[in-house]
């Protein structure tokens, strides 16, 4: 197959150019059932020229040294906006869209949509948050989540730096 990384990058991409690349980081967060957790995170952000960039996430928890969380999807932009939409296919059989804006090295989020599997056994997800926020080499994630078991709250955040 081929790679098309190396096409150049589209126009309506240029607010989120400051994402594409390899970060890896380290992260705290917590869940209404099974309490704190910390992992280590590598998120990519890559684009094939078209106005969007795609993106992997993969989550290894730092206790037992295991594979914990994938998510792959997209971050779309309206051309000639700064509206944005991440759409997100998790490990966990969740599906999500959220919708935001960039703005500078800046990104705010919120669900639109949420779905999963009807045979899901943890905590139902009602309402997420997302931001990202870069300084330098440095990438800050903070992900709130509303669930069936608590209101909104910081479910993760993670500091991720440039590879």
């Amino acid at each position: 197959m081929t790679d098309f990384r190396d096409s150049p990058i589209h126009d309506a991409l240029k607010p989120l150019e400051w994402l594409i690349g390899k970060w890896k980081g380290e992260g705290k967060g917590t869940c209404p059932i099974s309490g704190p957790f910390e992992y280590t995170d590598e998120i990519e952000f890559f684009h094939v020229g078209q106005p969007m960039l795609q993106f992997s996430l993969y989550s290894i928890n730092k206790k037992t040294s295991r594979p914990h969380h994938r998510e792959l999807g997209f971050l779309k932009i309206k051309p000639g906006t700064n509206e944005i939409a991440w759409i997100a296919a998790h490990n966990n059989a969740i599906s999500e869209i959220q919708e935001g804006t960039v703005e500078g090295q800046s990104i705010e989020l919120e669900s639109n949509d949420i779905r999963r599997k009807i045979f899901f056994d943890g905590c139902k997800m009602i309402k997420v948050k997302r931001s990202f926020k870069r300084e330098g080499d440095t990438l800050h994630q903070i992900f709130n989540m509303e669930t069936d078991a608590g209101p909104l709250t910081e479910h993760l955040n993670t500091t991720y730096h440039k590879v």
